[in-house]
């Protein structure tokens, strides 16, 4: 996979020119070159086109770019880049503020943490983390969230107020702008030639009174013979959007009231074996060997809202535990997280002269966001299986004055009797998450042109880039002290009795049971930071090399350097140094360990535009595009990554286009670096009893095999999966193909009926290779119960009752990611009339292939029409705009179509919400959205323009999902339930 290090730009460079020789050879008779104006276009001065590193006065990329300009970006009304993209038909699931993550979703293998009130753009359905996002041309650093080390990039650093454009390529494109360029690229123009000032005031809810996102722009610039300058303040603030105020999002799983629950309730689950039987715990059969069958069991917890004082007696005032008893946690969700952005950018432009001139770009911004969890629960015994013996090991004497059962808890060796004990102190309030994240971006740079016949065009930049983060975290809890404040003595010798400040714990008596002296000793408040820089030097020439009968050559040449660097502090309460130098973990919830690293890569590429045909027997001009780029990593050597093109103007009407790339992504600082951390996932043991009492789904014989004893139940949906980075990854490889048309009908150009009209169709098919992720957890969880394959098993431990206490997931090379489809557009602008001038488009984007291929050929979940694991890859997505302009007055229609998908029920299959419960799955049926926004220009107030404007005006609640972990839907692909959303914009101008 990886080019040896001695492999020289001169071969990048030889390797381009010795293709196009051949080709060159077999060219047609020069003619007149014609200009074909169309939409994917470009015109440049000195400009960078996106898809194309050469500068030239007209050129034409090989693969369609989707430009949003200002216009189309207020037509949403939304207030994020990243939601922006993400209403594009190509782009696939990713991460947004409608993802409560924290305390919920757990650590990614990744390494990189879960991304906390980040929005991140997927394009292909091929990941985040393989797009590439640049600013001017530049890439942007990747984000800090304060909970790892992440591979994508935060668009919530980046403030409309500074965007003119935004450029979407859906093409592989590593070749001309090196790693990550897999999926697409997205490139953000800034404001530059801007004259005067500008106030932008913004005002928008949901329907229900909620979710209120207030925001307010400032621009400002001025351009003289010799110079321009353009400065831009962002003010966001989004309010959050709480889950019990939703029907849907109310309970877990819709539909199926408390059954998927938590067993962490405020009252306690207690399950043991007492010795004894009595009334709580009569015998019960959970054992198939007749020399010990049947056996007391106690699986107990006292009624709802009762609290004693100061514990409850037993067994007279306990209850078996049931349905009914379980924590409804998602009360204490959010549907929409709030976060407030500020961000100040500003650009001045200096011209020595015609030929040169400088400039300088500075930004800072900063994301406050705050997530909220259910009150953490504390969950003890084998069966909690948190990997931490604090927890998993505990023993509770007899003796402990708020022990009501009189006997030892005994967690494991001889004497064990305790499984599970489960309590979630409400008196500690629920979990909140507060990040910062501050953003320092700086950039300079030279750009010029020489020559008289021919010009070239040149430029040197520099930038530098930092995100840094930290998080606060209210309500979570230190596990060593609350073993030491349940037992006699910890691993160290340790006891309560003899540790200043510790108080015994009362996880018994019911809420309201443990005071503030209690919650003062077991509940910290917990910081965790991380931080990404990246610093870049590029130089880059473009201009005509020489002619040909067909016109010039052109080309683009340059180099760049780059270096990373990435680290994420968790608060010391993760990795604790004890006496006698061991490390432990005192954090009761989600841990992780630090995560530090850094590389540097250097690369060269070139791109060659050959001109072959100009009005000949093939057509009206026919231009072929190489391009290569050469790059060495200091973490796993070198790789050359070619691209080619081809452009035939077979007409004035129609442009036939065709490109082949190869492309890589190197393995990011948390992918390689990221310490073992913990994700909370949900997950269905096929072994186990289900929550909804449903039997096991998996071989009897395999799961005796694995140690699971008969009639075992799953007590919680909840498992912890260890995940972490691995040193040994290599890079991904890709290799990217699309082929298309344009279609510009003359008879449909300044006719009575249309202006203009253009068709679009392209055909795309990506294939990566030694892809960077970890097996899907329930995946392995499947092939280990179904094959007792020592390559899914190992790693996955279980309890003496045969639930999971261990499971480790880690990254690999995973085996391929194939995916293929069609985006089919159309463009029309209607003539002016006395009724206005309308304009309307039309993108859809259907997906005919998703294949994921594990590297033992285990096929993953993922597919077309198929949701999963919080993501979804729909078969078809469209959106239409009509647009309409008369005088003062503008309007738009947006119309935008998400086809069925189809999940599995898992547990929920016995609920009459799974609509086929004899396949086992849900479908999640088709969806239109209607948006509409009227705008008025007022011109006798300095031409004041007013928009108001409605998303979802039907108010479509999204289908219910059964697999979500979150509301009961897919927060990445649909709108929020209830989700009607009114705005209002005045824009004034100065």
């Amino acid at each position: 996979m990886n080019a040896p290090r001695r492999h020289p730009l001169a071969k990048a460079v030889s390797l381009c020119l010795l293709i196009g020789l051949p080709l060159l050879a077999a060219a047609q008779e020069p003619s007149t070159p014609t200009d074909q104006t169309r939409r994917g276009a470009t015109t440049l001065d000195s400009i960078q086109v996106t898809g194309t590193r050469i500068r030239k006065a007209e050129i034409e990329t090989q693969t369609p770019v989707q430009t949003l300009t200002r216009e189309d970006i207020e037509r949403t009304g939304l207030t994020s880049i990243g939601d922006i993209l993400q209403e594009l038909t190509g782009s696939g699931s990713a991460l947004n503020t409608k993802f409560n993550s924290s305390g919920n979703f757990g650590f990614s293998p990744n390494g990189d943490g879960v991304g906390a009130g980040s929005a991140q753009v997927d394009l292909r359905n091929l990941g985040p983390k393989r797009v590439l996002v640049l600013v001017d041309g530049m890439r942007w650093v990747n984000e800090a969230s304060a909970s790892g080390v992440g591979a994508a990039t935060d668009l919530n650093t980046i403030p409309l107020a500074l965007i003119e454009r935004i450029d979407v390529l859906e093409d592989g494109a590593s070749s001309l702008y090196g790693s990550d360029a897999i999926g697409g690229v997205v490139n953000i123009i800034t404001r530059r030639n801007f004259e005067g000032g500008q106030v932008t005031l913004n005002y928008g809810q949901y329907g229900e009174g909620d979710g209120t996102q207030k925001g307010a722009d400032i621009a400002w610039g001025f351009n003289t013979d010799r110079s321009n300058l353009f400065v831009g303040i962002s003010h966001v603030d989004q309010e959050e959007i709480l889950s019990k105020t939703r029907a849907q999002s109310r309970f877990p799983v819709p539909g199926t009231g408390l059954t998927f629950a938590s067993s962490g309730t405020p009252n306690g689950r207690f399950i043991f074996f007492p010795g004894t039987a009595s009334s709580a715990c009569p015998l019960t059969d959970v054992d198939d060997n007749p020399a010990t069958a049947p056996v007391p069991f106690c699986n107990i917890t006292t009624p709802n809202g009762s609290s004693y004082a100061p514990i409850p007696a037993y067994p007279g005032d306990f209850i078996g535990f049931g349905t009914a008893n379980r924590f409804n946690f998602s009360e204490y969700n959010m549907l929409l997280t709030p976060s407030e952005r500020t961000g100040v950018f500003g650009q001045y432009r200096f011209y020595f002269n015609d030929k040169v001139h400088a400039y300088a770009k500075a930004l800072y911004n900063r994301r406050e966001s705050t997530n909220q969890a259910a009150p953490e629960p504390i969950f003890l015994g084998p069966d909690a299986g948190t990997g931490n013996p604090y927890a998993d090991d505990i023993t509770i004497p007899g003796s402990h004055p708020y022990n009501p059962f009189d006997i030892d808890l005994v967690s494991s060796g001889p004497g064990a009797n305790l499984v599970l004990i489960g309590r979630r102190p409400v008196e500690g309030g629920a979990r909140v998450y507060e990040q910062k994240v501050d953003t320092k971006y700086f950039a300079a740079g030279l750009e010029g042109s020489f020559g008289n016949e021919q010009t070239f065009f040149w430029d040197i930049n520099v930038a530098t880039s930092e995100n840094e983060a930290e998080q606060t975290n209210y309500g979570s809890y230190n596990i060593r002290n609350i073993a030491l404040a349940l037992g006699d003595t910890d691993s160290s010798g340790a006891t309560c009795a003899g540790t200043p400040g510790c108080v015994p714990l009362n996880i018994f008596g019911g809420p309201g049971t443990i005071t503030p002296e209690m919650l003062a000793w077991i509940q910290p408040v917990v910081r965790d930071r991380s931080e990404q820089s990246l610093d870049l030097v590029t130089a880059n020439l473009s201009g005509d090399l020489f002619d040909l009968w067909a016109g010039p050559v052109s080309f683009a040449a340059g180099a760049e350097h780059r270096r990373y660097e990435g680290s994420y502090t968790p608060d010391p309460i993760n990795y604790v140094t004890m006496p006698d130098g061991s490390v432990e973990s005192h954090y009761n919830g989600v841990p992780s360990l630090p995560t530090a690293g850094k590389y540097d890569v250097s690369e060269a590429y070139v791109e060659l535009n050959v001109p072959l045909i100009r009005e000949g027997t093939f057509g009206k001009s026919l231009d072929l595009s190489l391009a290569g780029r050469y790059s060495d990593y200091s973490t796993f050597g070198s790789q050359f990554t070619p691209k080619y093109g081809l452009r035939w103007q077979v007409a004035d009407e129609l442009l036939l286009r065709a490109t082949y790339a190869e492309g890589f992504r190197a393995p990011s600082i948390g992918e390689l670096f990221g310490s073992a951390s913990r994700g909370d996932l949900q997950i269905d043991d096929p072994c186990l009893v289900g929550l909804d009492g449903s039997p096991p789904t998996g071989s009897a014989a395999n799961c005796a095999a694995l140690g699971v004893p008969p009639g075992s139940a799953q007590s919680n949906s909840q498992i912890s999966v260890t995940t972490g980075g691995n040193p040994d990854l290599d890079p991904e490889t890709a290799r990217s193909f699309s082929a298309g048309l344009v279609f510009s009908p003359a008879f449909a150009s300044g006719a009575a009926w249309s202006d203009r009209l253009d068709f679009e169709l392209t055909f795309y098919r990506h294939s990566l290779e030694g892809a960077v992720q970890a097996i899907d957890a329930q995946t392995q969880l499947d092939l280990c119960v179904e094959t007792l394959n020592p390559l899914y098993c190992d790693g996955i431990t279980r309890s003496s009752v045969g639930s999971i206490n261990g499971f480790n997931n880690r990254l690999t090379n995973l085996g391929s990611i194939k995916t293929d489809g069609w985006d089919a557009d159309v463009f029309w602008t209607l003539p002016e009339t006395a009724a206005g001038r309308f304009k309307l488009s039309w993108q859809n984007t259907i997906v005919t292939r998703y294949e994921a291929v594990g590297a033992a050929g285990q096929v993953q979940p993922r597919g077309v029409g198929i949701e999963v694991t919080d993501s979804a890859i729909p078969e078809w997505t469209s959106t239409a705009n009509l647009d309409w302009r008369r005088d003062n007055w503008n309007a738009s229609w947006s119309v935008r179509h998400i086809s069925e998908l189809e999940e599995q029920c898992g547990d929920a299959v016995s609920f009459p919400v799974c609509s086929d419960p004899a396949k086992g799955t849900n479908t999640l049926d088709a969806i239109t959205y209607h948006d509409l926004q009227l705008g008025y220009r007022i011109e006798w107030f300095k031409g004041l323009q007013l928009t108001a404007g409605a998303n979802n005006v039907f108010d479509k609640d999204p289908p219910i999902c059964l697999s979500c972990s979150l509301n009961g839907y897919d927060a990445s692909t649909y709108d929020i339930p209830g989700g009607r959303y009114f705005y209002l914009r005045a824009d004034l101008r100065f």
